[in-house]
């Protein structure tokens, strides 16, 4: 009796908590309502991946076929050049993490507000600018006949690259204009951990005669040590979604050695070939790897440095 009793209680002690701020859940019912439709109810078409899907049948009257769509992406030959190259881009991307973090303790050290306003600007910039836009740009700056940069090689007496043409050149073309247009962008969530650091720390510091350096390695950086830590694993846990659309419009024939990557792939075998259930099966894949990678590095960082997302 009471047991019944507590959990009557509990259930009155929730209503009334619910119906006190019945206003605010009203107010959050559009979002989650729009991420069960658009995110939740499609989860329903991931059986295609384990289906040879013929829009005729429907999903549901496909014939089932298990993993073999996975087992025919493993076996297929050029499988280690697909990964290899997702990740090595991938790797490559994420080695520049740092720089976001490094441009925003050098910005949060500028005491002159009006340059420290002017290189915040000129480093958000790039952020708005299309990923088609900057694709041209490097199509058009790394030209090998009338490229600025061959231009430049040209005068100072070296010979002329192809830069767009040659597979080596590939990887870093891609990740270092990627940096390029989201460096100012990524300090924004730094900046604002920054602006958290209370002044009366590192008043108290420069009082007991610590350097600029010391108090930036000592204070600020332990500061965001926790979102840069999220950050990186959010970053990991996306180590085989390499960007198509970036990928694509720089690739030709030539450089393809380096720019087959899976989510090339997927569009070449999905839209292309129309063989939907293969590309299913590819990125279920992707998505798989993804999640134990983002579950393996919680895991240490939680192990190693006591923070992690859960």
């Amino acid at each position: 009796m009471q047991t019944k009793e507590s959990a009557i209680d509990r259930g009155r002690n929730w209503f009334r908590s619910f119906w006190k701020c019945r206003q605010l859940y009203v107010m959050i019912l559009p979002a989650v309502v729009a991420v069960f439709i658009f995110h939740y109810i499609p989860i329903y078409g991931v059986q295609i991946a384990f289906r040879n899907f013929r829009s005729s049948l429907g999903i549901w009257g496909s014939p089932w076929v298990g993993l073999e769509h996975f087992k025919r992406f493993v076996q297929m030959p050029f499988f280690g050049r697909i990964m290899k190259n997702t990740i090595v881009i991938s790797l490559y991307s994420l080695a520049t993490f740092p720089c976001a973090v490094v441009l925003a303790l050098l910005l949060n050290e500028l005491r002159n507000k009006a340059f420290k306003k002017t290189i915040q600007m000129i480093s958000y910039a790039p952020h708005f600018i299309s990923t088609v836009v900057v694709c041209s740009m490097l199509m058009l700056f790394f030209d090998k006949n009338k490229g600025l940069v061959n231009n430049i090689i040209a005068y100072i007496g070296g010979e002329r690259v192809s830069f767009l043409e040659q597979p080596k050149y590939f990887v870093s073309l891609y990740v270092w204009s990627g940096v390029w247009s989201n460096i100012g962008w990524n300090t924004i969530i730094y900046l604002a951990a920054l602006a958290a650091v209370s002044p009366e720390l590192i008043e108290a510091a420069r009082m007991d005669g610590a350097s600029r350096i010391q108090i930036l390695c000592h204070i600020h950086f332990p500061s965001i040590l926790p979102t840069v830590i999220t950050m990186l694993i959010l970053s990991t846990g996306n180590i085989l979604n390499v960007g198509f659309e970036k990928i694509y419009l720089l690739q030709n024939p030539l450089n393809l050695d380096a720019s087959q990557v899976i989510s090339t792939y997927v569009y070449e075998v999905g839209m292309g070939s129309h063989q939907f259930s293969y590309s299913a099966a590819i990125g279920l894949f992707n998505n798989v790897v993804n999640v134990l990678c983002i579950i393996l590095v919680n895991r240490i960082s939680r192990a190693v440095t006591q923070i992690s997302m859960w």
